[in-house]
């Protein structure tokens, strides 16, 4: 998924301009925010309509992203780097035109091959008057050579220039809709051919987002040339934060050129650590359990005895006051010898855990995974609904059985499809892994609960009309037997926590500034947003992942382990960006 950065020149003051020509408009740079291409196009247009000063300006950043690009490759400097265009005609390929243009004045050798017969007319010359070559029928030249000679010398110049050797796509912009056309398929076709991001011999710079993606709901709808990293402007567009495209972009840098955000409601968001942080409430001197939050796990079974020792683990260590475990005899055996602190018997709980380690064929477990998850949705009690207790969902709800928002059901891409499926809404596995983002918010609203659908990057839906959350899911290490029900366990003190913290803000003697601003900004959908995150950071500890490193391989109880290294790491985002104490 994409690192996102913030703007790469300076925010222009109101009535001032930017060095590279941003025009005089207040800042409005939303770099964690996705809205429609549809909202974004209407919300610049009258700006932007009548001048070519926004392109520019757009054309400036690219460069920078481009030397940017050549000196991660190993270039020394531009001079001699060979850098290919890939230009349609619309404003994308306008920019990249005049981008071209500035990296040739700058001693590129810069070529570019147009999958359009009308590339923008004053960019296309602007571009050749700096010396690119054109090819392609919009060259012009009947003598051109063809865009496709072209894409294949660059193809065989780009080994030999020593990481100096970009592709500059630009062959569609946020108001394509569909798989690429002919011409550009053909194109990226021989791109594509030479490897994989990392392994190719040049870099990818993507203008707004690699061609071909589906720009609102992240979807890959036919080929497409994955980008090292991708420049666009004011804000993310949905292909940014949405999965399978969120995975195709590579690094992401969002500019500021002045230009106003929509009015409307966003499409998606990625949390910042300090929002999640917030969250995150550390106890004082009158604290006991029941003010930390009391987890129920139905976790583990005798066929999966370990489950529940990672859950409970992953709840204690991600701060819980309290664990009850509900299992059999020999997984309560198990949970006790790593963690003697956890409490054998049912009683008083502030959230519930159901499901992790257990099978739905199992019917003595499958009857008492169905009595808590029946009485957590008669109590409204906070719930994960995870793995076993997911297959038990569908009977329930036919049964009378509905749970709510503060119920999070934790599917991958095989659970939901079944669940959707049951549910009436039928979905393949396929389905669900080519449309994440639909699939999670129709789960969410056959259901009327609060989904968090593993994926990279995870999303999470609520049930009501809010945007989608798109959290960075960790390390590939990640990937390993046990990681699940570290989450679950998570989530589970997470969710214990904020009711807790919600019931003291509603005692009449509550008089804790911190609990209420916990209790204010918490809810379902950020609780989940958060235990992905301390997931993540939990599992780049354990695995030593992180810029320039590899990692190395973890185990589930490594991973439950440097919880609470993750929470302070977490915690201390919040107090950096607003001084509160740690």
């Amino acid at each position: 998924m994409p690192t996102i950065t913030g703007p790469v020149c300076p925010a222009p003051a109101p009535g001032a301009g930017c060095h590279h020509g941003t025009v005089s408009t207040a800042p409005t740079l939303a770099p964690t925010t996705a809205h429609r291409a549809a909202a974004i196009a209407a919300a610049e247009a009258p700006l932007t309509a009548g001048t070519d000063r926004y392109m520019r300006a757009a054309a400036g950043a690219l460069v920078r992203a481009a030397r940017a690009e050549l000196r991660e490759a190993g270039a020394r400097r531009l001079t001699g780097a060979c850098v290919l265009l890939l230009v349609g005609g619309g404003d994308n390929g306008g920019d990249a035109l005049l981008a071209g243009a500035l990296l040739a004045e700058r001693g590129a050798r810069v070529s570019a091959a147009a999958a359009t017969d009308h590339p923008r007319a004053a960019c296309a010359a602007a571009a050749r008057a700096a010396g690119v070559t054109l090819a392609g029928a919009g060259a012009g030249d009947a003598d051109a050579e063809s865009a496709g000679a072209a894409v294949a010398r660059f193809l065989a110049e780009a080994p030999g220039a020593g990481g100096a050797a970009l592709v500059i796509d630009g062959l569609t912009g946020i108001g394509a809709r569909g798989p690429l056309r002919r011409r550009a398929a053909e194109l990226i076709a021989p791109l594509r051919g030479a490897g994989p991001r990392g392994e190719r011999p040049f870099r990818v710079l993507a203008v707004d987002l690699p061609s071909g993606t589906g720009v609102d709901d992240g979807t890959l709808p036919g080929p497409v040339l994955t980008a090292d990293r991708s420049v666009t402007f004011t804000c993310p567009r949905g292909a940014h934060l949405l999965p399978p495209a969120a995975r195709a972009v590579g690094r992401l840098d969002v500019v500021d050129l002045g230009l106003p955000l929509p009015r409307e409601a966003p499409l998606a968001v990625r949390p910042d650590d300090a929002a999640l942080a917030r969250l995150l409430r550390a106890p004082g001197g009158a604290d006991h359990k029941y003010t930390r939050g009391v987890v129920g796990a139905w976790a583990g079974s005798l066929a999966y005895p370990g489950a529940a020792v990672l859950t409970c683990s992953a709840a204690v260590r991600a701060g819980a006051g309290m664990v009850r475990l509900v299992a059999p005899r020999r997984v309560t055996d198990l949970v006790l010898a790593r963690r003697p602190e956890v409490v054998p018997a049912p009683g008083r709980a502030q959230a519930l855990v159901l499901g992790p380690g257990t099978d739905p064929a199992d019917a003595p477990r499958a009857v008492e995974l169905r009595r808590a998850l029946d009485a957590a949705a008669r109590d409204f009690l906070p719930a994960v609904i995870d793995a076993g207790a997911l297959g038990l969902l569908p009977a329930a709800m036919a049964d009378g059985v509905h749970p709510g928002a503060v119920h999070v059901l934790t599917p991958h891409a095989g659970e939901a499809a079944a669940l959707l499926t049951a549910l009436g809404r039928t979905r393949t596995r396929a389905d669900v892994e080519a449309a994440p983002a639909e699939a999670a918010r129709a789960l969410a609203e056959a259901t009327g609960a609060t989904v968090l659908l593993k994926d990279t990057p995870t999303l999470i839906a609520g049930p009501g009309p809010g945007p989608v959350l798109s959290v960075d899911p960790g390390p590939g290490w990640l990937a390993t037997a046990g990681s699940g029900d570290v989450l679950a366990g998570i989530l589970g003190a997470l969710l214990a926590a904020t009711r807790a913290q919600e019931e003291g803000r509603a005692r009449p003697d509550s008089a804790d500034p911190a609990a209420a601003e916990s209790a204010e900004s918490a809810d379902p959908a950020l609780a989940a947003a958060l235990a992905v995150r301390l997931h993540a950071l939990a599992g780049d500890l354990a695995s030593g992942a992180g810029p320039g490193c590899t990692g190395r391989p973890l185990a589930a109880l490594d991973l439950a382990g440097a919880l609470p290294a993750a929470w302070s790491a977490l915690h201390g985002a919040r107090s950096r960006h607003d001084g509160a104490p740690r």
